[in-house]
């Protein structure tokens, strides 16, 4: 059993506890453990839509045995007519579990201080710790665990760089990030990673980062929302994709989150390489959410 009541930040669950899921999660995919989670239902609140969030959560219910809802945006006006508070303390009145992927970090805060059962980040604009638990379990796959593996974020800053930071942190995963100046890592978050004793090594140059790593991770440089900023952003990044002339000197493999911008962040020829470890990382979306929800639930 977990000690949190909820998993809003990959840091919610302590290093011990953080393994403790990898561990379960590895075990459900190799068909080792047939836990069930049999007659419960999770509410899912979609604020943003997805296609990895929503399959993922939705079969991993169905595979242990419970159910899923889904409550998109034309569903559940989150906030509008009516008080998140209010929202929450009746949603966890009928499910077991509550999954709210949304645009603002506070309105999930919120729903996990009025719910009375456990609610799970499936992303917010700042944080993305399900596509960490995920990654995290790719890596411990592809390298037989996190000693002596070196990895690189190259790009944008964002949501999923800052949880992946924090995540490695926990796990002692060796991590180099290269990002344009004036879109790196919030300076609390590099605080959170050195206080876990595995601070990132910062650098301008994207070559710097790659070409001693194991793994080399990258994600849109334009998120959802941010639209008005692609003609900024593009010129910022510039000499940031991921391609084969960035990797000439390094035999990395290379993970993305999805959906990719080809073309942009990364190429097709990476994409489609023997380096992309990137179908599996969509994959274990759906086997990592399945050992958080069995341990959040006390299966």
């Amino acid at each position: 059993m977990l000690e949190t009541d909820h998993f809003l930040d990959i840091d919610d669950l302590t290093t011990d506890e953080l393994q403790t899921v990898l561990d379960r999660a590895a075990a459900i995919k190799a068909g080792e453990d047939a836990v069930q989670l049999s007659d419960q239902t999770l509410g899912m609140l979609f604020e943003k839509p997805s296609t990895r969030t929503r399959i993922s959560f939705e079969t991993g219910m169905t595979q242990l045995g419970g159910h899923a809802i889904f409550l998109g945006p034309d569903d559940i006006q989150l906030g509008h007519g009516e008080p998140l508070s209010d929202t929450s303390r009746v949603l966890s009145r009928y499910v077991d579990a509550v999954m709210a992927r949304l645009f603002d970090h506070e309105d999930l805060l919120e729903i996990a201080e009025y719910s009375d059962v456990p609610v799970v980040n499936g992303l917010t604009d700042d944080a993305h710790p399900c596509q960490t638990l995920a990654d995290l379990l790719t890596i411990d796959e592809a390298f037989g665990g996190f000693d002596d593996v070196q990895a690189a974020w190259v790009g944008d800053g964002n949501n999923v760089g800052q949880s992946f930071v924090i995540g490695a942190a926990m796990v002692g995963l060796d991590l180099t990030v290269a990002t344009p100046e004036d879109y790196g890592m919030d300076d609390d978050v590099l605080e959170q990673a050195a206080d876990l004793g595995h601070e990132p090594t910062i650098v301008d140059d994207p070559k710097d980062a790659v070409d001693d790593a194991d793994v080399v991770y990258t994600d849109v440089w334009i998120s959802m929302g941010q639209e008005d900023q692609r003609h900024e952003k593009l010129a910022a990044f510039d000499g940031y994709q991921v391609n084969e002339r960035l990797l000439a000197d390094s035999d990395a493999q290379v993970m993305h989150c999805l959906p990719a911008h080809r073309g942009e962040e990364i190429t097709d020829d990476v994409l489609e390489s023997d380096r992309a470890l990137v179908w599996d990382q969509a994959e274990n979306r759906l086997h990592a959410q399945k050992g958080l929800l069995v341990e959040l639930l006390d299966a």
